[in-house]
């Protein structure tokens, strides 16, 4: 049980990135830092019918690296990210900053069988502005 007040590291990977979007969704997060989770893979998967296509994850994948960053929520604010995240389970992760110091944190994750499914133009066009939004290349 988290305490009242309490700050989440949360690791954004794909429209959360948006920092439109995100201060959309859950307005007391706080942007920090870009970060990447070093073994992992984004992949797009399933079928999302407010994008009109699959939707990103992440999977384990060696030798691989995603690129997101870190906001810092409550876990108010992540209850209300996980409201529009259905299909999602939290996994905890460990991401590196910039300066490649490790950082504890919390990723949504899809869960069950992940058939990949090519994502919208609309839902690439939101991911592409969050990467400009935090200068991730």
């Amino acid at each position: 049980m988290t305490q009242p007040g309490k700050t989440i590291d949360y690791f954004a990977y794909a429209s959360n990135l948006n920092k439109r979007q995100m201060q959309e969704r859950c307005p007391d997060a706080k942007p920090r830092f870009s970060a990447v989770l070093p073994n992992y893979k984004l992949i797009f998967a399933g079928w999302s019918r407010t994008w009109h296509g699959g939707t990103a994850s992440i999977k384990p994948f060696r030798g691989e690296k995603v690129r997101g960053a870190i906001y810092e929520v409550t876990e108010a604010g992540i209850k209300q990210l996980e409201k529009y995240d259905v299909g999602y389970g939290r996994m905890n992760v460990t991401v590196f900053d910039e300066d490649n110091q490790p950082h504890q944190a919390v990723a949504f994750i899809k869960s069950g069988q992940l058939e990949e499914a090519l994502p919208s133009k609309e839902y690439v066009a939101v991911i592409k502005q969050g990467y400009r939004d935090w200068t991730i290349g």
